[in-house]
């Protein structure tokens, strides 16, 4: 793989030792809490499992899907799912797998809390601040990264790539 896609931006050992130390500051956090995890998918499907199986307290697990679609005034991103799970009075955990312009973010925020949880957080693994176009921030990130379309752990380029077990760059080679 290391031929395809130069060095790993992220490796499958650091991905891994950043999600144990979130799972167990999670842990710390909701002890005693109703703690319902919102996987978003496809891109946050790895990270969703292996968070939820670093947090040391039961906690639920639900997903919702979404699509992104190109438009002439940028991106724009519909729910296509909802939580099967009743959110009311729980302590909800949005799982992104990476927040870049924080549109989709803010958007999902504002309708898990339209379910009435008694509060509603977000982690996500990766954080792009350098596409931010909405002021928000997760409450637990995973790692920063420069402002580059990466690929792998769950995050993809036309639905390939998701099975690598690092994070990657994208470049012009693996696009073909």
């Amino acid at each position: 793989m290391e031929k395809i896609f130069g060095k790993p931006l992220i490796t499958q050992e650091e991905i891994l030792h950043r999600v144990r130390e979130l799972g167990l500051q999670i842990t710390q956090d909701y002890m005693g809490k109703n703690l319902i995890l919102i996987g978003i998918l496809k891109g946050a499907f790895a990270f969703t499992a292996d968070l939820s199986r670093s947090i040391g307290i039961p906690a639920g697990i639900d997903f919702l899907m979404t699509t992104t679609r190109e438009s002439p005034g940028g991106e724009s991103t519909k729910i296509i799912s909802d939580p099967t799970l009743n959110l009311t009075g729980t302590d909800v955990l949005l799982v992104e797998d990476i927040v870049d312009s924080g549109v989709t973010a803010r958007m999902l925020l504002e309708k898990l809390a339209a379910h009435r949880p008694k509060s509603v957080r977000f982690c996500a693994l990766l954080d792009k601040t350098g596409g931010r176009t909405v002021d928000i921030r997760p409450d637990y990130a995973g790692f920063s990264i420069p402002n580059k379309f990466v690929i792998g752990y769950g995050l993809d380029y036309k639905n390939k790539y998701r099975t690598l077990p690092f994070i990657a760059v994208l470049d012009d080679r693996t696009k073909a």
